[in-house]
């Protein structure tokens, strides 16, 4: 039989894990308590788009840690593997990023146990290597959002910093974002549970809600 691929999913706790990395030993999540965070792995050291990627991730560490977000990165190589990789990337430029010291943790996974409990690992696409996988999660240790990216395509950090951003205001307003929002832009309240509050919403003059119909309502942010 063959054998399937486990991985969490929206909604559910974070697996929990110790390991070893390029900022020394971690506990997840008990290190992150209070903090949202960024897991991703990529499919090894020393690759083309990866070292581009983290270029770009951590030209944005301050970004994230503004917005109570933390990095970590995990592929299946060595510890000595990562360290030499970070030192290289230290020494190119791309895209005006140059002298890019990779301060977040990135794992040690050899043995492809971290890996394996977020269903990293994708035999069709690679047995010995990570696939792109972006987990977000919230500083309740619960995953929020899973991205999976193929071998060959590099990932959109605007995008996954757009989630986050997205994420917060729906919780701290309880509210909804519509398609392409971005910070400061209207959001959608939640859909009228009632005949009486949807005609309420529909007849409201002079508002901060403005609805299209009674079952989709924008909140006025500006």
């Amino acid at each position: 039989m063959e054998e399937r691929i486990q991985m969490p999913l929206i909604g559910d706790k974070a697996p929990a894990f110790k390991a070893v990395t390029t900022q020394g030993e971690i506990s997840f999540p008990d290190d992150y308590k209070g903090k949202w965070v960024i897991l991703f792995s990529h499919p090894a050291d020393f690759t083309p788009v990866c070292t581009t990627e983290f270029m770009t991730f951590a030209s944005m560490m301050d970004e994230f840690r503004e917005i109570n977000t933390e990095l970590i990165g995990l592929s299946v190589d060595s510890l000595y593997s990562h360290i030499a990789w970070l030192r290289k990337i230290q020494e190119l430029e791309w895209k005006g990023m140059k002298n890019v010291e990779v301060k977040f943790p990135l794992i040690e996974d050899i043995r492809m146990e971290v890996a394996s409990k977020y269903g990293m690992i994708q035999p069709g696409a690679s047995n010995t290597q990570a696939v792109r996988a972006v987990f977000i999660i919230d500083p309740e240790g619960i995953v929020r959002t899973i991205l999976y990216y193929p071998l060959s395509t590099g990932r959109n950090f605007q995008e996954i910093k757009r989630i986050v951003l997205a994420l917060q205001k729906a919780d701290s307003d309880n509210v909804a974002t519509p398609a392409d929002w971005q910070p400061g832009d209207d959001t959608i309240v939640p859909t009228a549970g009632s005949c009486g509050t949807a005609k309420e919403r529909m007849e409201a003059k002079d508002s901060d809600m403005y609805c299209l119909d009674w079952f989709l309502c924008f909140r006025k942010e500006k």
